[in-house]
């Protein structure tokens, strides 16, 4: 089959055909994109400022609060921005890009989750060697892991679908270029590549998730064989967090990938791809903060510093004018 590919507009599926509800969407996910923003760079402030919060795991969910935000802009600011000029077209290059980027920050962030867990299960059932066993060298070359592999998802994954060709319809099932809807309107006979990488993304998130599972199983022994409940409350709300932003995570993601992909994309369709691509990062912030001593006491204190600050700038002001 001669491959009919060029380099033309995609048309991405919209919300709504009154202008007046997708200027509403745009203003929605606008305020919903800049939350998640804010949410996710004061977690990477805290941490970065605080010196009490410069240990693994908070350097671990300062990474992830990165990815979380480079998720979100790949694919909500197009969404904004086509709802407020009330188009539905992305570029070749563009589509290419998404693709590229989902993948890629998506596959980073399971493998954050997991390094997470294996953390929590060092610290909780192998105390004595945590320092050992999570020294900054080993943190760096994880998360160092972590980006590679994401990129290299991201690159097999982009190069295996725009291996295809796209002759008819032009008008992609989903608000983002994803793998599965770009699929659905290719007009190959053979996903030779695509389908390899997809059995390999499929075996590493099916590792990760196994991996997650098998931390929790020992650390759950390990919490329920410790003498004090003192100290089994502390564990458990160091370790909650987390389980709830894997469940979340997996979920959606299971949710929005392994669901057929309709000729005719419905309400339902958007709002799950929605659900997927904002909840996460949106949610994850506020799961980590809600009960977490540390992170509060950190927003504290650059609190009190900003206002006495404020405050002792206006005094030493007040004190030149003076003399």
């Amino acid at each position: 089959m001669t491959n009919h590919t060029v380099e033309t507009d995609f048309f991405l599926m919209e919300f709504s055909d009154s202008k007046q509800l997708q200027v509403l969407q745009g203003f929605l996910f606008l305020l919903v994109y800049l939350v998640s923003l804010m949410e996710n760079l004061l977690i990477i402030i805290l941490v970065t400022l605080d010196q009490c919060l410069h240990t693994p795991m908070y350097f671990f969910l300062k990474n992830l609060s990165f990815l979380d935000v480079c998720f979100i802009s790949v694919t909500v600011p197009k969404l904004i921005l086509n709802s407020l000029s009330h188009r539905s077209t992305i570029s070749f290059s563009g589509c290419v890009c998404q693709v590229l980027f989902v993948v890629s920050f998506a596959a980073s962030e399971i493998s954050i989750l997991t390094i997470m867990s294996y953390d929590r299960y060092v610290a909780i059932c192998h105390p004595l060697h945590y320092d050992a066993l999570m020294n900054q060298t080993v943190c760096l070359q994880m998360v160092a892991a972590s980006w590679i592999f994401g990129n290299l998802f991201g690159v097999l994954y982009s190069y295996g679908t725009f291996s295809l060709s796209f002759c008819d319809s032009r008008k992609v099932p989903q608000f983002f270029c994803d793998v599965p809807s770009l699929l659905k309107i290719s007009c190959s006979m053979m996903h030779v590549a695509i389908d390899i990488s997809v059995i390999i993304g499929v075996l590493y998130g099916f590792l990760c998730s196994v991996s997650i599972g098998l931390s929790y199983v020992y650390i759950f022994s390990t919490v329920l064989k410790m003498p004090l409940l003192q100290g089994k409350s502390k564990a458990f709300s160091t370790c909650m967090p987390h389980l709830i932003v894997v469940s979340t995570y997996l979920v959606t993601g299971i949710t929005a990938y392994l669901k057929p992909v309709p000729d005719s994309p419905q309400l339902w369709d958007f709002l799950v791809s929605a659900f997927y691509s904002v909840m996460p990062p949106s949610m994850n912030p506020i799961i980590y903060s809600l009960r977490n001593k540390e992170i509060k006491a950190a927003l504290w204190k650059i609190l009190w510093k900003l206002e006495h600050y404020d405050f002792y700038q206006k005094a030493f002001i007040v004190y030149r004018k003076a003399t």
